[in-house]
């Protein structure tokens, strides 16, 4: 069930214009459950300490709400895996990046030395 959710939320993220809790409210889910999954989710990208969002969480909601607990429950660990996702995918391209370039160096200091008369 917790892939079912993932998929349909990532989805969710990726269309148009509307916010996530209309999105998700126009496909059915609770405007509860709606609600915390977006505070959930600003708080899930901020906890990854870039600051993207604001940590949100209405207390009294979220301990009488069940819907709302959920929401932001599932809206936290996802979008706070999706962030860490892209600083990680970031990081491995800044390192590939980097490590390209000191092989070239390295190659053209090996063709120098090859080419050079002693």
């Amino acid at each position: 069930m917790s892939r079912y959710w993932s998929g349909l939320c990532i989805a969710l993220l990726l269309a148009g214009c509307e916010t996530t809790r209309e999105q998700m409210v126009a496909r059915g889910y609770p405007p509860a459950f709606a609600d915390g999954y977006e505070d959930g989710c600003s708080s899930g990208r901020q906890a990854t300490g870039l600051m993207v969002g604001d940590f949100r969480k209405d207390v009294q909601r979220y301990l009488h709400e069940r819907q709302y607990e959920a929401g932001w429950d599932d809206g936290f660990r996802q979008c706070q895996a999706m962030q860490n996702s892209e600083q990680q995918r970031q990081y491995q391209e800044r390192f590939r990046d980097q490590r390209d370039r000191d092989w070239e160096q390295e190659k053209d200091r090996g063709a120098a030395k090859a080419y050079r008369h002693d």
